[in-house]
């Protein structure tokens, strides 16, 4: 639903994400925009609710943060709890990890780009909204290839069951490893699923190949629509600069490419900081070397992406050689590195992909894989940990603090859509800078632009939104039918 006022335009609520959010966007009197605002009014505050909880039961509770992504959360708290034990997992156990999150990107990214990107790429940015979604998207590509479409995610979460026992809220992840080995039987079957999913990888990259790549106004809009935002880029590399989603250091380079920072999930505080404003309960990280300098793009600034498409900008390339292909590939047609078309994050989910279904495979060749040595208990006094993963939106770090106990005395999460809410907020503005024009009327099509901003991100707020005590006050504004705001009420944390 959208509000049109005379200096005012809401877009409310904001359409194919995961989470609640609205876009407010005020014009000046001669009708240009003068400012947006994307709003996160739902608050879930999970930081909160793991104090006072043993820390071991932190991997299982922070999986219900959210049903899209429960994961990540799962594998960064494991982490976490690894480090705050100070216990090195066996070998094994890491590759079951990574393996078992390699299945969550891929139904994650793929669930993405059908479901969330493809209307907007596939019926068109100002397509009939009754057709910009998965109906619209089979309809396109017909019957036969939607049931494949479905099959492929379903695969996905049989993989993730056949490793960790669930495919949405884990159990599997405990202190010092995982609780369930592999067994050649499950071996076997997960080797079905993997063939499976490098062949409809593959098919979708073919996809957009053929309907994004091979229609120049879609083209155009990656190259030289609005979609475009300088910023410093963040991801999760390994000891050779390549991408890992599951382990490594995190690299941040600037707008040109040239590092700023690699640091060890323990150091984060050192380099990353939280802004706060009134209007949002999602905060807004910063570089620490460049300072909180506002909602602006550019060398100077201190915000960055941290998306799929950061990821690959950062790296010195991928581990696999169809992804590394497709990753040349694309830096090739982009134009290099760094890369700051906000539309090729969508591009970039699908050499992830690839990435993730070859790596799947490599695990399934391991003879290591069934091994089940899995568990080693930890004996030392718990203390404090961090855990950093990849998740499909960008970083995600955990950092517990316990007592002797082992029971949680302070919680911190940063998660992928927290780091890019600052560069979602440019990348709005500009967009509605970009499409709406004075005296003219600003149609459906046109909010379904300013939306497409927010949807590179592909944004997950329930993830994201955590209080900051005693900085983040409540605010409810009640207007009469004619929009005049008659009351306001506030109730500060």
């Amino acid at each position: 639903m959208s509000v049109t006022l005379k200096k005012r335009i809401t877009i409310d609520p904001i359409t194919r994400l995961e989470g609640h959010g609205k876009i407010e966007i005020f014009l000046n009197d001669e009708g240009d925009v003068e400012n947006t605002y994307l709003q996160i009014p739902e608050l879930r505050g999970f930081e909160k609710f793991c104090v006072g909880r043993p820390v071991e039961e932190i991997p299982r509770i922070v999986t219900r943060i959210c049903g899209v992504c429960p994961a990540s959360h799962h594998m960064a708290a494991a982490k976490a709890v690894d480090a705050v034990y100070h216990v090195d997992i066996p070998h094994t156990a890491k590759k079951l990890r990574e393996m078992y999150y390699l299945a969550h990107f891929i139904h994650s990214h793929h669930a993405h780009f059908y479901a969330l990107a493809a209307p907007d790429l596939l019926v068109g940015p100002d397509g009939d909204p009754a057709k910009r979604n998965v109906l619209g998207i089979i309809e396109k590509v017909g019957v036969e290839i939607g049931k494949q479409v479905l099959m492929f995610r379903r695969l996905a979460q049989e993989a993730q069951g056949i490793i960790g026992g669930r495919f949405t809220h884990l159990v599997w992840c405990i202190p010092g490893g995982v609780s369930k080995h592999l067994t050649k039987e499950d071996v076997e079957e997960l080797r079905v699923r993997g063939k499976k999913f490098l062949e409809l990888t593959a098919f979708t990259i073919k996809v957009f190949n053929d309907m994004v790549l091979g229609n120049p106004a879609l083209v155009d809009l990656i190259l030289k629509g609005p979609y475009v935002l300088k910023s410093h880029q963040m991801g999760l590399v390994d000891e050779n600069n390549k991408v890992n989603f599951y382990d490594g250091m995190v690299r941040v380079v600037d707008v040109e490419g040239q590092e700023i920072c690699k640091y060890e999930a323990k150091d984060y505080k050192s380099h990353v900081a939280e802004h706060v404003e009134p209007w949002s309960y999602l905060k807004f990280p910063y570089l620490k070397a460049k300072g909180w300098k506002g909602f602006v793009e550019g060398m100077d600034s201190g915000v960055y992406c941290a998306t799929p498409l950061s990821r690959l900008n950062v790296s010195d390339g991928m581990t696999t050689p169809r992804a590394q292909e497709e990753y040349e590939r694309m830096f090739s047609i982009l134009g290099g590195k760094p890369c700051h078309y906000l539309m090729a994050n969508h591009w970039a989910r699908l050499v992830e992909m690839m990435y993730s279904a070859e790596k799947f495979m490599e695990y399934v060749e391991d003879p290591d894989i069934t091994d089940d040595n899995v568990h080693k208990v930890p004996s030392e006094t718990p203390t404090e940990g961090v855990g950093i993963v990849e998740a499909m939106r960008g970083t995600l770090t955990h950092n517990y603090k316990t007592d002797e106990n082992g029971i949680v005395t302070e919680a911190n999460l940063i998660v992928g859509t927290t780091n890019n809410n600052a560069t979602i907020n440019i990348a709005i503005r500009k967009a509605a800078e970009s499409v709406i024009e004075r005296g003219k009327e600003v149609t459906e099509g046109i909010l379904n632009r300013i939306e497409m901003a927010f949807r590179t991100f592909d944004p997950c707020f329930s993830c994201a939104t955590h209080s900051l005590p005693g900085k983040m006050p409540m605010i409810v504004n009640i207007y009469d039918s004619k929009k005049t705001l008659i009351q306001t009420l506030r109730r500060d944390s």
